[in-house]
């Protein structure tokens, strides 16, 4: 074929282009391949020289074009005085690529604004390259290591590879050499790419991206249907110059979306330093412009703006459509000397009657603000999460704001990349985010704390009311700055008056108000003696540590137990302001009856989002406290601790591990007198309740025994918790989640609700739960539980000194609550509260039908009960079809005539299980009775879900309700696991020796050791039950600890349950864990009965 090409002639070149723009692409590609080959190379470089004499003035190069379907034309680069390089590149054109025009001379212009280091032996690519003009004068100004030319049109592509032997030869066929003797085809390729991907499956990281992009003023959805080859029509390959396919991303609104996505996939190859320059178009205003990098978390800087006349030929009719439905305005200008700008519309009207219409054009130059995170957020986004790229706002006026947001976007991205669950956290809280304050404190402040010296709450007012809970004393001095949320009871007692007796143990609890300055507050704990001090420190006294000191000291010597909030005075900052606390704490260890609280709120992004952390160096402090979360809480908000988490992370990445020496710490000399201790319902519940158990030690404990879900996460749940940071001045309406819960507990269960309900939220339905717990006392009432009811809700009731009173279940229903069984007992109860688990019912996983729970309320109306409706553990039924669901406003709407007037229906609700997760906790009261609502609030301190939780919830709820694919799928497939898991575990049970209660929905299975009880313990565990000949016996109540010993298996015995003898196994875990806990029950077989 070259020797072929060598013989024909100019004449019989031309002859052939005259045929057809494609007959004449044919030719050049001819001539193409003999300009690759070294050895026609320089004979194809001179039959180009000729063709080009042949055609040497404008109006010959035009009748070229026009005739034989190709131009050779120069363009001139020596367009200042003193310019050194060469003064002009010579470059072809044909009838199918995009021909240089005001738009690649303007960007050229702006490029040359950049100081010349810019692109010296960088590695750069040009996006949209055309004939490769551009690609070619930055290699010749500038002297690249290397420029990929890009171009999605193959015809662009292969002339652009003339053009480089036209520029990189000279007339005579020789090599023209640069000043480090090179040529230019060192310097230049060319390939075929939609935008960057030929980077990207190549692995190219670049240093400098340049794209010259044009904007689409009509998209059309089918443009980019065909597929792309060579020999495509010349007007579908000059149509790809103009991308006219929509991107799939907001801009595409304003013609913008091909730049929106190149800058994306720009944000992917670029190296962390490197810079993108574009071009823009202003028709849509410069500040759409601007935003389309800014929120993508680039800093812009503008090189160049010029103005250029808008093509005859653009039809901006579309332009006109937008703005008729949107308050968007394009920004058009009169001619080229106007200055004020015109939306679209009048600009279609002047160009109608005949005017010239111009636009703006801009140069952008653009970096990445804190690149690595950018790259990793974008990394998740195009990992099959794009359609929440819209949301996405990483547009600061604050830098302040920017370097705490965007490095939190970028961990939550890559937690939620790389993890297809949340695994199990402790209830003190995340061991990383406790590790963490731990670092600060040790790093910052000198304070050689670890992580199980802190307990993380979800609020500073959750912790206080905790600790005054826990220790329950007669009299509590507070902070009046600290009283806001505390119950109204414990602000209005009068028990302060039989403080004399000294019994401080079960009294009602009286709070005292008290001023913050610690004279003061030192004057009244002498007079009043309390038995628990929780303050602050005022500001002026905050600098040096001497009030603290005092107050240490009094307390002391009245044997009070001390709270200090350093929550105003503690500096998440590099540079944190000096605190007389922490001064103390690094010289001397905190004593053993103060502790620390403090509550962080001084983030920069999110004023109401809150996490609060309690210090005590006692361990037995630490532990009870822990256990009070676990109880009244569930858990502290694990995105909460990963907020925060990444701010100290921030704080503590760029600092020298222990490059200070710790000074040896003083020890508290002083002996207390007899503090209060614990209250006798609190070491009742803490000690004989089965809590979770920390794995600290033992790092490969399987938690069978926790109310959580570790099933893979569904995309959509994951798009939801990143959008909902992601997002920026949110309104107040979108993250009102009220409307889609009341459908969402019609739809489910049924339940009525009207003007006059109310609507109460929390990070976790166990804190609403324990708030009703306090009503029920308020009110005098008997707290009925069924047998076989969720242990941690038991336990929380008993640590609130609920009086309470188990209904009898039976094996043969399931240990379901039946009508006589309730009516029985409720004959006998005053003013009962009655607490039921349903539709499905926790732990036994059993449901309760429609009718059954109609005959249960029927029987609770007669007696005037006041109903607990938990539908916490609900949302995931095998066979929902054959169960048939709730319909409570029938059930209802019959007893409405017939009820005692103390009957009430309160429905009390989790949606972790049914948004598929465990990170996402959100919990829902709902009340329809006015008095028990105003009781309610007398008990105000809640950790209320933030507002990115709710926006969440609500993406989500729309979602099920709407039965979009991916969450219907994925609850699909969860149900099908359970029930195979709930199988698969019976059969290992039974083989074991456990009789097993099948379920029918939920995350537990509960089981029977038969085998097991009243075995010889081989492996010590009981110490109590001692047969005749001296052996320890294995019962249902020590089984979970000889279980837990034996192989590393967490679960709950019958004393959670509270179901003689039966077991809990929690049966929603990863894959492998659950595989691991079914090796743990043979092996303890193995073990036990070997």
């Amino acid at each position: 074929m070259a020797d072929k090409g060598a013989c024909v002639s100019v004449e019989e070149f031309l002859k052939q282009c005259q045929l057809s723009g494609d007959a004449a692409y044919g030719a050049l590609r001819s001539v193409l391949e003999r300009l690759e080959n070294p050895d026609t190379r320089s004979q194809a470089r001179i039959f180009l020289s000729e063709i080009q004499k042949r055609f040497d003035t404008k109006e010959a190069r035009d009748q070229c074009f026009s005739t034989y379907h190709f131009q050779i034309e120069d363009i001139l680069l020596d367009q200042y005085q003193g310019y050194q390089g060469r003064k002009k590149l010579t470059m072809m054109v044909i009838p199918s690529i995009f021909v240089p025009e005001d738009w690649s001379y303007t960007f050229y212009e702006g490029i040359n604004r950049h100081p010349d280091s810019i692109f010296k032996d960088r590695t750069v690519a040009e996006l949209g390259c055309g004939n490769g003009w551009i690609s070619i004068a930055i290699a010749e100004k500038w002297l690249p290591l290397k420029v990929y030319g890009l171009d999605i049109n193959p015809r662009a592509v292969r002339i652009s590879w003339i053009n480089l032997y036209l520029n990189a030869l000279d007339e005579n066929g020789q090599p023209i050499y640069d000043e480090e003797k090179k040529t230019l085809l060192d310097r230049v390729e060319f390939h075929e790419s939609d935008l960057l991907s030929y980077c990207r499956d190549h692995e190219i990281q670049l240093e400098r991206i340049v794209g010259c992009i044009p904007q689409i003023l009509n998209p059309n959805p089918d443009a980019m249907s065909k597929m792309i080859t060579e020999n495509a029509s010349e007007e579908f390959l000059y149509s790809l110059s103009n991308y006219c396919a929509l991107q799939g991303f907001v801009e595409d609104q304003f013609g913008l979306g091909l730049i929106a996505r190149a800058v994306e996939e720009g944000i992917a190859v670029i190296k962390p330093t490197g810079i993108m320059i574009f071009n823009m178009g202003g028709r849509p205003g410069q500040a759409v412009l601007e935003r389309l990098f800014e929120r993508r978390g680039i800093c812009i800087k503008k090189l160049w703006q010029t103005k250029i006349l808008q093509a005859s030929d653009t039809d901006i009719s579309a332009l006109v459509e937008i703005e008729k439905n949107s308050p968007h305005r394009f920004e058009f200008f009169m001619g080229l000397s106007g200055d004020q700008p015109i939306c679209a519309r009048t600009a279609w009207a002047y160009g109608q009657a005949g005017g010239r219409i111009s636009h703006a054009l801009s140069v952008y130059s653009c970096q990445l603000r804190q690149p690595n995170q950018v790259k990793k957020i974008f990394e998740f986004l195009k990992n099959g999460f794009q359609g929440i790229s819209s949301s996405l706002d990483l547009s600061f006026e604050d830098d302040s704001v920017a370097d705490e947001k965007i490095p939190f976007l970028a961990y939550l991205a890559s937690t939620l990349k790389e993890n297809s669950y949340f695994p199990y956290e402790p209830p003190a809280g995340s061991k990383r985010f406790r590790g963490l304050i731990a670092g600060f404190m040790k790093t910052y402040h000198h304070i050689p704390l670890t992580a199980d010296n802190i307990v993380i709450f979800p609020s500073r007012t959750v912790a206080i009311e905790h600790a005054l809970r826990l220790f329950s004393p007669q009299v509590a001095v507070v902070d009046e700055h600290l009283t806001r949320h505390l119950p109204k009871q414990w602000l209005t007692s009068l028990a302060i008056e039989s403080t004399g007796t000294g019994d401080c143990s079960e009294g009602a609890l009286a709070v005292i108000e008290a001023p913050r300055q610690s004279d003061l507050m030192i004057e009244l704990i002498k007079k009043l003696k309390p038995q628990v001090v929780v303050t602050g420190i005022a500001q002026f006294e905050a600098v040096t540590s001497s009030a603290f000191v005092h107050l240490l000291d009094i307390t002391r010597e009245l044997g009070a137990r001390l709270f200090l909030d350093i929550s105003d005075h503690f500096e998440l900052s590099s540079l944190p302001g000096s605190n007389g606390v922490l001064k103390y704490l690094a010289g001397t260890r905190l004593p053993s009856h103060a502790s620390i609280i403090c509550g962080l709120v001084k983030n920069k992004v999110y004023p109401d989002l809150e996490v609060a952390f309690v210090i005590s160096e006692e361990e037995y402090i630490f532990n009870a406290l822990s256990k009070t979360v676990e109880l009244l809480e569930g858990n502290t908000s694990l995105i909460s601790q990963y907020y925060y988490g990444c701010i100290f992370h921030e704080l503590l990445a760029f600092q020298l591990a222990d490059r200070h020496q710790l000074v040896e710490r003083k020890c508290e000399t002083v002996k207390s007198v007899d503090m209060i201790g614990f209250a006798s319902s609190a070491i009742s519940v803490l000690n004989d309740a089965e809590l979770s158990i920390d794995g600290v030690e033992n790092g490969s404990l399987i938690h069978m025994d926790v109310d959580l879900n570790f099933l893979p996460i569904p995309s959509s749940v994951k798009a939801a918790i990143f959008e909902s940071f992601a997002r920026q001045n949110m309104a107040e309406s979108e993250s009102d989640v009220t409307p889609s819960i009341k459908q969402f507990v019609k739809s489910n269960y049924g339940f009525p609700t009207d003007n006059s309900t109310e609507f109460i939220y929390a990070d976790h339905s166990r804190a609403l739960f324990n708030k009703l717990v306090l009503c029920c006392i308020a009110e005098g009432g008997i707290l009925c539980f069924p047998a076989g009811s969720n242990g941690n809700y038991v336990s929380a009731a008993r640590f609130l000194k609920a009086n309470i009173l188990t209904i009898p279940t039976d094996v043969n229903v399931g240990f379901k609550l039946t009508e006589k069984t309730l009516s029985v007992v409720l004959e006998t109860v005053k003013n009962p509260w009655v607490y039921i688990s349903g539709p499905t019912i926790s732990p036994t996983g059993l449901l309760y039908s429609n009718n059954e729970i109609g005959e249960i309320l029927s029987t609770c109306a007669k007696f005037g009960a006041r109903v607990i409706i938990d539908t916490s553990f609900s949302g995931l039924e095998f066979d929902y079809e054959s169960w048939g669901g709730w319909d409570l406003e029938r059930c209802l709407s019959k007893l409405k005539s017939s009820c005692e007037p103390s009957f009430s229906v309160s429905l009390l609700g989790g949606l972790s299980l049914k948004m598929l997760n465990s990170t996402l906790r959100f919990g829902f009261l709902i009340l329809n009775q006015p008095k028990l609502v105003e009781t309610f609030y007398d008990y105000p301190g809640l950790s209320r879900p933030h507002s990115t939780i709710r926006y969440a919830v609500k993406k989500l709820l729309s979602l099920i309700e709407q039965k979009a694919a991916d969450i219907s799928d994925a609850l699909l497939h969860h149900t099908r696991t359970l029930r195979s898991r709930s199988k698969c575990l019976k059969e290992a049970l039974e083989k074991s020796g456990w009789d097993v209660l099948e379920p029918c929905a939920g995350v537990s299975v509960v089981a029977k050791p038969s085998s097991y009880l009243n075995k010889i313990d081989k492996l010590k565990i009981s110490t109590t039950d001692i047969n005749s000949n001296g052996n320890a016996i294995t019962d249902d109540s020590n089984i979970r600890n000889a279980i837990l010993k034996a192989t590393g298996l967490c679960i709950n015995s019958s004393s959670w349950t509270g179901i003689p003898g039966y077991c809990r196994f929690n049966i929603a875990l990863e894959e492998n864990e659950f595989n691991r806990a079914l090796k743990c029950i043979a092996k303890f077989k193995e073990i036990a009965l070997n």
